[in-house]
């Protein structure tokens, strides 16, 4: 059992500095097409949207890849199984139930589930920071 949560520990904060790296490059980039845009109306704020959801679908995307990459180096998962596909289904907590990991790592969809859950929330919140400093720096629609 312990060595099911060190790798699913040694898993989660490889995914937890992906995400941490592309946060801060998210509000770096945000805060600086903020702070140059010309136009003065709110369809600045969709363009910084677009951008900023779509980069953390793929920052999701990758960690769905470094969790598949771990289940493949433990050998977590019954041999012919998509590994890709048991990592999302475990990930996004989605729970399926047609592929089950082998019963020597059975603790590593469920932590496979909370460090999504994690990083979904945390995605969450850097989607409402963007969408507040961006609608706060255009007049007239300040946000407190």
């Amino acid at each position: 059992m312990l060595r099911q949560f060190l790798v699913g520990f040694a898993v989660s904060v490889c995914n937890i500095a992906i995400h941490a790296i592309l946060m801060a490059a998210i509000v770096w980039v945000a805060k600086i097409a903020t702070s140059r845009r010309k136009q003065r109306q709110t369809p600045h704020l969709i363009p910084v949207m677009i951008a900023t959801v779509s980069v953390l679908m793929a920052a999701h995307a990758c960690e769905v890849m470094v969790w598949a990459l771990a289940y493949a180096v433990v050998d977590a998962a019954p041999a012919g199984v998509d590994l890709v596909y048991f990592a999302f289904v475990n990930y996004t907590t989605l729970g399926y139930g047609d592929v089950v990991p082998v019963e020597r790592w059975r603790l590593l969809g469920p932590i496979t589930a909370m460090n999504g859950v994690l990083l979904f929330g945390w995605s969450t919140a850097v989607i409402f920071e963007v969408l507040r400093k961006t609608m706060a720096q255009l007049p007239g629609d300040a946000v407190d």
